[in-house]
């Protein structure tokens, strides 16, 4: 997917619009510093983790207002591994951490928030991001390319960056694209050196211009593993003479 320049006369500087001005700029802040992207169906995932609620874990991502939309997430070992345990886990394994989120609810009455009326009628969805640090984050992040074109088109795009020592993924429509909503399920994805410790409030939508959180696999605090977004250790130079 490709995000295109339109193209056609300078606009006059008194139309300009304050909003749109600092719109275009935190995208383009956004676009400087992201992050390679990768492909989910170019994975290549073993067993998923079982946890205490089961391989998966589904949760309503919500705010006062009501729920915004559903989301499963996993968190699967290597291919070549035959079970997904972190306590017999070689050392080196990769953690690959998996959220599906769906605008809305994804309309099934087993899972999320099922078909009750609390959910929203969502017409836009700006991004997705994690609201805590990205321990053990190894710079491998990415989506499904695949569920992204259905969702944007051509001209749509998701840009991967980092945000206060965590990942986002912030939807760029572009102009005249389309927009990510109601119905749209999209595939998530990050790698850690470090397991999951339990489900954390960690995760955040924005869908209708609004921000709604709610619970997700997470790992530990790790002092010795390296997290690609966090900021290193400052120095402090040295005031011996």
């Amino acid at each position: 997917m490709a995000l295109l320049a339109a193209c056609g006369a300078e606009p006059d500087a008194d139309t300009i619009d304050d909003g749109d001005l600092a719109a275009d700029n935190e995208e383009a802040e956004i676009d400087r510093e992201a992050l390679p992207i990768a492909d989910f169906a170019d994975l290549q995932l073993g067993p998923k983790i079982v946890g205490p609620q089961g391989e998966e874990v589904v949760s309503r991502l919500t705010n006062e207002t009501g729920a915004f939309a559903d989301m499963t997430s996993y968190v699967a070992c290597p291919a070549d591994m035959d079970e997904c345990d972190p306590a017999t886990a070689p050392a080196g394994t990769i953690y690959t951490y998996v959220h599906i989120v769906y605008p809305g609810e994804d309309n099934d009455p087993t899972t999320g928030s099922g078909d009750g009326v609390d959910a929203s009628n969502v017409e836009t969805t700006e991004a997705f991001r994690m609201t805590m640090a990205s321990h053990g984050f190894n710079g491998t992040a990415g989506f499904s390319a695949g569920e992204a074109a259905a969702a944007l088109g051509a001209i749509g795009q998701i840009v991967i960056s980092c945000h206060e020592d965590g990942i986002a993924w912030t939807v760029e429509e572009g102009d005249g694209g389309d927009q990510w909503e109601q119905g749209e399920p999209l595939t998530f994805f990050w790698q850690s050196t470090l397991p999951p410790s339990g489900p954390a409030n960690a995760y955040e939508v924005f869908a209708n211009y609004t921000a709604a959180s709610g619970e997700g696999p997470y790992p530990a605090i790790s002092s010795s593993e390296r997290n690609v977004c966090a900021a290193p250790p400052s120095t402090q130079p040295s005031t011996d003479s």
